[in-house]
């Protein structure tokens, strides 16, 4: 397979404050990788890295050969056309509907009009949400705002798509069928997916390896299916929730 995601050495640092360390990472294209970690371990602050959003202090990020640092803002535009991104936080366009929000990524592609209005319908379809085209953000419940999200992330079959906590705040059945949408769109599509989630049990459902990050740095990396099996102690008392005291100082 070829490589997707390189990452030699990375580290990331606000002002003095390192959020990442000498993180090295090789993603094959057509995988599935799950992140999990601590909350402040730097899970957010690396999948931004991940789609340009950010920029490495240090070290090399290679997005399907192409080095991200030191990119001109159109060139990383460009780059960024290949990634479909689903936001923690939604960041939906409160100015636009439902339809606008998931057409977005489509109309900056230049794609037919035509062709966008039939592809967010099937898209808000799959997530559940047909008839809700004309609906604000401001009128969603947040279940809702997460499906618009991923079906905005997943609408322009991006070759690299990545989930920051696709089922949080959504009931486990929901959260299923959620996983079985993202399921069946990466085996359509062949993309790579980066999902990080705290619902680890459903994330290794989906995922074929899982990533530990512990103080901003890779602690373990190993099979989805046996993670709650892991070697590393610290990861089977993380998954099993028998971690005692602060994880993160």
């Amino acid at each position: 397979m070829s490589v997707a995601l390189r990452l030699a050495h990375v580290a990331k640092r606000y002002d003095r404050r390192e959020v990442l360390g000498d993180i090295s990472l090789t993603v094959e294209r057509g995988t599935k990788l799950g992140l999990i970690g601590p909350a402040a371990s730097g899970k957010t602050v690396l999948v931004k890295l991940l789609c340009g959003l950010e920029a490495v202090s240090s070290g090399e990020l290679e997005l399907f050969g192409a080095n991200l640092a030191g990119r001109r803002e159109a060139e990383l535009g460009e780059l960024r056309k290949r990634v479909g991104m689903l936001f923690q936080n939604y960041a939906l366009f409160d100015f636009l509907t439902v339809a606008g929000n998931v057409a977005f990524p489509l109309e900056q592609r230049g794609i037919e009009a035509g062709a966008i209005a039939e592809r967010v319908t099937q898209r808000l379809r799959a997530v559940g949400l047909a008839g809700s085209e004309a609906k604000l953000a401001s009128e969603l419940s947040g279940g809702m705002k997460k499906r618009v999200g991923i079906a905005r992330a997943t609408v322009a079959d991006a070759e690299l798509v990545i989930y920051d906590e696709p089922s949080a705040g959504l009931d486990p059945v929901t959260t299923q069928k959620i996983y079985d949408l993202l399921a069946a769109d990466q085996q359509r599509t062949g993309a790579t997916v980066i999902a990080v989630s705290s619902d680890v049990t459903a994330l290794a459902t989906f995922v074929d390896e899982i990533a530990f990050l512990y103080r901003g740095r890779i602690h373990y990396r190993g099979p989805a299916a046996s993670i709650a099996d892991a070697p590393d102690p610290l990861v089977r008392q993380f998954v099993r929730g028998e971690l005692e005291g602060p994880l993160d100082v």
